[in-house]
């Protein structure tokens, strides 16, 4: 393949993932504006919960500390921190695009998951105990977002500068599991509905993928 028609492979693939996972926010929320998820929302948050004592998590007891442990990685202070690390090497290094890249992909999903947070107004699921504190709104999940888009554009940071084209699919697979944990962990803790973690999901992935489409728009120039 010449390198015309991959980086044309490149920029599509990019277009359509953008449009794919925003196509799949759009229905998610749509769902949940017109309640149509609520029922099977509240009956997998309960499934996960014991039949005996809703404050007790189903299965090993080991899943508790795993979940709280999978949650951290995409609650503010780790995503400030690894941010604020990854940024200063970057400024090191004088990689300009690639910081403009990290923290447009950081501050606006930032700030559109809290504006999307107010717009919906879901409240919190109340049919079992948290185990974690929260204190804003439901939809779409934080955490879920940003775990998306700030792994998922590290990975891509990383992956532009690798050969071999295995290692840039692990780099991605992990980006991919660990942007996954995150989001399972928080239905778990039972501070989110299903549907609160896929558009959290949906809305990080597209917004990384955005972001990285306007990167490659401007080193083109």
């Amino acid at each position: 393949m010449t390198e015309n028609r991959l980086k044309a492979a490149r920029a599509f693939g990019l277009a359509a993932a953008a449009l794919g996972c925003a196509f799949v926010f759009i229905v998610t929320s749509s769902v949940v504006l017109g309640g149509g998820a609520q029922a099977f929302d509240e009956a997998f948050v309960r499934s996960l919960r014991s039949d005996a004592d809703p404050a007790l998590p189903a299965g090993p007891g080991w899943l508790t500390p795993l979940a709280h442990g999978a949650t951290e990685l995409g609650g503010t202070p780790f995503l400030t921190l690894s941010t604020v690390l990854l940024a200063g090497w970057f400024a090191l290094r004088r990689r300009w695009m690639f910081l403009a890249i990290l923290l447009a992909a950081v501050l606006g999903e930032t700030l559109l998951s809290q504006v999307l947070k107010e717009a919906f107004d879901r409240p919190r699921p109340d049919i079992v105990p948290h185990l974690v504190h929260v204190s804003s709104k439901s939809f779409p999940s934080g955490h879920a977002s940003s775990g998306a888009a700030i792994y998922l554009t590290i990975a891509a940071l990383i992956a532009v500068q690798l050969r071999e084209r295995a290692s840039r699919a692990i780099v991605f697979a992990a980006a991919g599991a660990i942007a996954f944990a995150i989001g399972a962990s928080r239905i778990y803790l039972g501070v989110h509905y299903p549907t609160d973690v896929i558009g959290g999901w949906s809305l990080g992935a597209a917004w990384a993928a955005i972001v990285w489409i306007a990167a490659r728009r401007i080193a083109q120039r």
